[in-house]
């Protein structure tokens, strides 16, 4: 079955541990209505105007139809430019809508079901009718929404598909893509593609399509980020030592002995406990990795100051590009932001993962005693106060 209706109780069409078990980065499925009469939160001129700010990324994709040629240009754009563009043959695309608005940002509560860590972003396309950006295989799960107009979807569901990209191209596209499954998505479907799968979506009217995109690293990246972390960490002084050396029999050799004692240094430097690793992995994955950066505020109130402002209405609230997590570490736990980990219980930390605001209520059912992991992220710019 690749194909089912959303119900009332199961917007997935069937319960989440089943959908993980049976589809999860193993097969597509196309959800009818998970969404029911579906309203995007915001217009195509919105998506317009955010694609014009500084920090903001984004790209329009031009498709020439005689030459089968698609061509980019990143953002940020000039309003003047739109009404140019022309009726068919383009698509926008804006990444990270859900650090920009909150109403998008809201749709992630849906997928509850999955590690909040694992959610990458929302981008959102809009698209002139014939709009698309070319036959791809994306490497990290995704879930394409409809949130407006239509969108006609091909997939390539066989697991032996030809996977040759072209040449010279400012797109990775597919040479090659011979669909075998074809569906037009209305306004509340959603069609889940596990990694791998070619797809091709074409716009049929001017449409909006909602990508919730999962973060995936490579293997590269991850121990490309551990390497870095080793080289602030480990001495020059630290050098390779053969105090156990032998007499050389052939002094041309690399011998068994010497590939042991390389295979030591590397295990030395290795996370060599499930601590060790969830202590990197959690400042890996909470590391925003594109252009926008969280700036401490240039003046942060006094904690009794602040507490006087929450008792006066004011809230804390997540600063939309911080990304947070954490693990237990014994009784304790490790709260991961951006990229940094704190020492804290593991009620607080949980608590401060999931917050959507915290206001004077809220603070006072945390113990004084740790308080002050509030203050530093506020003046770490982590925590917002929103009067």
């Amino acid at each position: 079955m690749i194909e089912v209706t959303a119900s009332k109780k199961h917007f997935l069409g069937m319960p989440a541990a089943e959908f993980l078990r049976d589809y999860w980065q193993k097969k597509p499925l196309l959800i009818r209505q998970a969404f029911p009469d579906y309203q995007a939160p915001l217009a195509p001129e919105d998506l317009a105007g955010i694609a014009c700010e500084q920090g903001v990324l984004a790209r329009l994709v031009k498709h020439d139809r005689k030459k089968d040629h698609y061509s980019v240009e990143t953002g940020p754009f000039k309003e003047s430019i739109f009404p140019k563009l022309g009726k068919k043959d383009w698509t926008l695309l804006v990444q990270d809508m859900d650090k920009w608005d909150g109403d998008v940002r809201q749709l992630i509560s849906a997928f509850d079901f999955l590690p909040r860590w694992r959610v990458d972003d929302i981008m959102i396309s809009f698209a002139a009718p014939g709009g698309s950006v070319g036959p791809h295989v994306d490497q990290y799960d995704v879930f394409l929404l409809q949130a407006h107009g239509q969108r006609r979807w091909e997939i390539d569901a066989d697991p032996n598909a030809d996977k040759t990209f072209r040449e010279k191209t400012e797109l990775k596209l597919l040479e090659n893509f011979t669909p075998s499954i074809a569906w037009t998505l209305q306004p509340g479907d959603i069609l889940y593609l596990p990694p791998g799968v070619p797809h091709h979506g074409e716009a049929v009217d001017a449409c909006m399509t909602f990508s919730l995109g999962m973060r995936a690293p490579s293997h590269a990246e991850l121990l490309n980020d551990w390497a870095d972390g080793l080289f602030e960490r480990v001495s020059e002084e630290v050098r390779y030592s053969d105090k156990d050396l032998s007499a050389a029999k052939d002094n041309a050799e690399i011998d068994a002995a010497t590939c042991e004692r390389v295979l030591d240094i590397f295990k030395q430097h290795v996370p060599d406990s499930k601590a060790a690793a969830a202590l990197f992995f959690g400042r890996f994955v909470t590391t925003y990795r594109n252009s926008m950066e969280i700036a401490p505020p240039p003046k942060t109130p006094k904690p009794e100051k602040l507490l006087e402002q929450l008792v006066k209405g004011a809230v804390l609230e997540p600063h939309p590009f911080a990304r947070w997590a954490w693990c237990k570490d014994g009784r304790e736990a490790i709260l991961f932001v951006q990229g940094q980990s704190y020492s804290t219980t593991q009620t607080l930390a949980s608590r401060l993962a999931h917050a959507q605001s915290l206001d004077a209520s809220a603070i006072s059912e945390i113990p004084a005693s740790e308080r002050g992991l509030i203050f530093e992220l506020v003046e770490r710019g982590y925590l917002v106060l929103q009067k």
